[in-house]
């Protein structure tokens, strides 16, 4: 199976294709209503979903419950986006198909990457009428473990690839961010936004190259407000929610942007951090919704 398309009653469109159990396109109207793809197809693991554990862990090992656990690294001595043969990489399977509605589910091994426990993982896009894609993700171990997932999708709000995002307007519910040293590992802080990174009021995305974790506000599991992002020319917006305390910031590549929501880099070694930690009597359980409007 190559490609699943949802399409919902305005006929927008999104598509999908196990391999990463990605997106790979979302099809929907600026001001005019010309429908447009505003997915950026970047390469690596962008659409992708990430896992077990999105983002980094600090020299490839983690201590859970006194054991002490060597990951497979692939990035420098850290191990990144659940190592070099990662969930991004992997064909999942279709378990349920509609025009509106489609679930992956991947098995994953115990010791695969080096991380402890089979677990069983589901994702689910859903497809609205009103241009909402939500995605929900589960996981079910044996043994205990640590789950991190997020999908890496970047965003071009004009529909045309590369097309500059410098004068996107975005806000960020968030008062706090997680800092980092040289390799990208969080330091274990969680401080203040600066002027840099002080998006609680939109402005505009402008010229830096953000690779930013933030905290966002009042988190407690439930289902929240994340982000607004703008295209001012095309008049299309993105609204982020989440059941997610992060969202990573990433503007690395041109032409994109990536509102990621997750669980924080190394939160294994950072006991302040929220936990990722997944015993068996536990089901993993997050939400993401991106709205699509204008």
């Amino acid at each position: 199976m190559d490609g699943l398309l949802l399409t919902n009653s305005p006929g927008n469109t999104v598509s999908l294709t196990p391999v990463g159990a990605a997106i790979t396109s979302v099809n929907v109207p600026d001001r005019k209503g010309m429908r447009a793809n505003v997915c950026v197809d970047a390469g690596g693991s962008a659409g992708k979903i990430i896992g077990r554990y999105a983002n980094r862990i600090a020299g490839g090992s983690f201590v859970l419950d006194g054991a002490t656990y060597k990951l497979e690294t692939n990035e420098g001595g850290n191990t990144l986006h659940g190592g070099p043969d990662g969930f991004s990489k992997r064909t999942w399977d279709v378990v349920e198909q509609s025009d509106s509605r489609v679930t992956f589910a991947l098995h994953s091994p115990d010791g695969d990457q080096g991380f402890p426990g089979a677990l069983e993982c589901r994702v689910t896009y859903s497809w609205s009428g009103e241009n909402t894609l939500r995605i929900d993700y589960t996981a079910k171990t044996d043994k205990p473990t640590v789950v991190n997932f997020t999908n890496h999708v970047y965003f071009n709000l004009s529909g045309v690839q590369g097309a500059p995002i410098e004068n996107y307007r975005l806000q960020i519910l968030a008062s706090a961010y997680t800092p980092t040293n040289a390799e990208n590992i969080p330091t274990g802080a969680i401080v203040p936004v600066d002027a840099a990174r002080d998006f609680r009021v939109e402005r505009s995305v402008g010229t830096e190259k953000y690779d930013c974790n933030f905290v966002i506000d009042a988190w407690d599991g439930s289902l929240r407000q994340a982000a607004v992002l703008k295209d001012p020319d095309s008049g299309r917006t993105i609204e982020v929610e989440t059941t997610q305390p992060g969202m990573q910031l990433f503007t690395g590549k041109a032409g994109a942007i990536a509102l990621e929501t997750q669980h924080f880099a190394d939160s294994p070694h950072h006991p302040n951090f929220p936990s990722t930690v997944l015993r068996p009597a536990q089901t993993f359980t997050a939400t993401t919704v991106y709205s699509f409007g204008t």
